[in-house]
């Protein structure tokens, strides 16, 4: 996977986790609202691989 798809998988899943956060606060359901956390938290993961991603093809063209 590019950078490119890995920053955009990456917000994605930070908007949804955060969707579920809400929804989980609202219908008060902690299962939801911890899902919400989880997944947002795996698109930080994705960005930062993204941008790790980026960094090193940068680092590899300047060579």
């Amino acid at each position: 996977m590019g950078s490119t798809t890995d920053k955009i998988k990456g917000l994605a899943n930070e908007a949804a986790g955060n969707v579920k956060q809400v929804a989980g606060r609202v219908l008060d359901k902690p299962g939801l609202e911890v899902e919400g956390l989880v997944q947002e938290s795996k698109g930080k993961g994705q960005q930062a691989l993204g941008d790790a991603k980026e960094k090193i093809k940068n680092l590899i063209d300047k060579a």
